[in-house]
């Protein structure tokens, strides 16, 4: 398949710049593999969707106050994005109006001026090495220096807004390191992980540190081209046993997010039943790609090009039905209706 497949169009008008008013109103669009059955739903109603011994996994990745901007010694302003750790403590970091800025410079943080980053090397593609020139380690530095790392689809000014903190997170985030959320899981409030508890579906946590690569468009036209981005995963034993436990009682794994679904088919990658492990991962699920051990999706609607919207127009395929076509005439359908696209829009759930 080609990357162009995986096109289309929206209007800017439907891209969520905020969440819902109180999380968990937000809308629900099911649909059914084996039919293209679509119904529009709230995402309050998934107690009733969902079946006694069904189980939910969710990932438990906290997200980090990634994106960051600093001074230059010129005056000039530059935004920056946390990627991750090397050894030895420097950052790797996408930084935007860095083209003038040379190895050996400076940089202060506009938030925390005391905190300065010094440029290590251009690493190419808008990346740099930078190295915190004061102590402590790099969640502890962008909690004084950081924003939530929101999409550059969604607009802030460099102040940012105070209630990204708490809504760009699930309220079951635990393991600081991703740098994008998890987003299907922010649709869940306690109380209604405690009416699914009571309706007998239950869930169990994995962790993957959401990457920014997961976002990004694909640019190769092939797909067996596109070099899939890397990003660390972690299965315990505990998760491992209540997933097996369900599947060999005929409950269904319910996968919340793309991310739990790379995570599950990463580790069934290793065979049934699952096993306990961790990695990096760099599964590429697209059509016609086989899934092990997921039989349900909650997720978001998906930027076009995406790795995402690839794994969803794969996991949309049983039974030899066309995923694509499946899933273009499910968005097609939501532009109708007016869903509200991307991070902190409405839920898809895909049985």
């Amino acid at each position: 398949m080609k990357t162009s497949d995986f096109d289309y169009e929206l209007d800017a008008s439907l891209i969520a710049q905020n969440p819902s008013p109180a999380r968990g109103e937000a809308r629900l669009l099911t649909l059914h593999r084996s039919t293209g059955e679509l119904r529009d739903l709230r995402f309050s109603d998934l107690p009733r969707l969902l079946r006694e011994g069904d189980l939910l996994v969710m990932n438990d990745t906290a997200v980090i106050p990634a994106r960051f901007f600093c001074t230059r010694q010129s005056g000039g302003r530059i935004e920056g994005l946390f990627i991750k750790e090397h050894p030895g403590g420097c950052w790797e970091a996408m930084l935007k109006n860095a083209g003038k800025c040379r190895p050996g410079e400076r940089l202060a943080a506009a938030r925390a001026p005391g905190v300065v980053l010094e440029l290590v090397e251009n690493i190419g593609a808008g990346r740099w090495l930078l190295r915190p020139m004061v102590p402590g380690g790099f969640i502890e530095l962008l909690g004084q220096i950081g924003l939530p790392p929101l999409p550059p689809y969604i607009k802030r000014d460099s102040a940012g807004w105070p209630g990204d903190v708490e809504r760009y997170q699930t309220v079951y985030a635990s393991r600081p390191g991703a740098v994008a959320a998890p987003t299907a899981g922010l649709h869940f409030t306690p109380q209604l992980l405690e009416q699914l508890a009571q309706n007998g579906i239950s869930s169990v946590f994995v962790t993957l540190h959401v990457g920014m690569g997961t976002f990004l468009p694909v640019k190769a036209e092939e797909l067996a081209e596109h070099d899939m981005h890397e990003e660390w995963y972690e299965i315990s034993a505990s998760a491992a046993q209540a997933i097996n436990a369900a599947r060999a009682s005929g409950g269904r794994i319910i996968a919340v997010g793309t991310t739990s679904v790379r995570v599950l088919e990463s580790a069934a990658r290793g065979g049934m039943p699952l096993k306990e492990g961790s990695g990096w991962t760099k599964i590429f699920l697209y059509p016609p790609a086989a899934f092990l051990a997921v039989d349900g999706l909650i997720t978001n609607f998906h930027l076009p090009r995406s790795t995402l919207l690839m794994l969803v127009s794969a996991f949309c395929q049983p039974g030899g039905v066309n995923g694509l076509d499946i899933i273009r005439k499910a968005y097609h359908h939501a532009v109708g209706q007016r869903y509200r696209f991307f991070s902190y829009g409405d839920a898809m759930l895909i049985t």
